[in-house]
């Protein structure tokens, strides 16, 4: 197994550890927990930025890279749902997205067909990430000067989550076409 394979299976055991934390009623915990998201969705940069550089591009980091991501992302937008500090709708549209594209992947795929991640969709990526960030560290240090950081980071996510999941299925859309033949 390569180290691109390796940090995304350390992504996955990381979920865990995260949400414990998260939970966890000491003092710091959301601290702990947003540092332990961090080094999370660093190592999603670092896998991709390693396999590509050493020509390691596997089967199985092709799948389970983005379903590490996906469960990092949703297990943090979840448990922010639950905290109440972010809207249940937030999340249903960002998850609807995901499993959106994900089944436009699977249906291009059957076909021979490989979707690359566009920028749309790593814009969408960084805008979840920061949004998350904000959220689990409760607005720090803008919460200090009363600027709502973490709220404008929710609606930029959002409208990068709708934007990157119209450009996938409109620069895709022969792979529907073609599959209702």
């Amino acid at each position: 197994m390569n180290l691109a394979n390796k940090l995304t299976i350390i992504r996955i055991f990381l979920v865990p550890v995260f949400m414990f934390f998260l939970f966890l009623d000491i003092s710091n915990a959301d601290y702990i927990a947003a540092g332990i998201f961090i080094i999370a969705a660093l190592t999603d940069t670092l896998d991709g930025y390693i396999a590509r550089s050493r020509n390691q591009i596997t089967s199985f980091g092709k799948f389970m890279d983005p379903l590490a991501d996906k469960l990092l992302v949703s297990a943090a937008l979840i448990s922010l749902v639950e905290m109440g500090k972010l809207s249940a709708w937030v999340v249903v549209v960002i998850i609807a997205r995901e499993f959106a594209i994900t089944g436009l992947r699977v249906i291009a795929a059957s076909e021979g067909i490989t979707i690359a991640a566009s920028w749309w969709g790593k814009i969408k990526t960084i805008t979840q990430i920061v949004a998350i960030i904000s959220l689990l560290i409760n607005n720090f240090p803008f919460n200090k000067i009363g600027l709502p950081f973490d709220k404008v980071a929710v609606v930029l996510a959002v409208l990068f989550t709708i934007i990157s999941g119209a450009d996938y299925i409109y620069k895709n859309k022969k792979v529907f076409l073609s599959s209702n033949k």
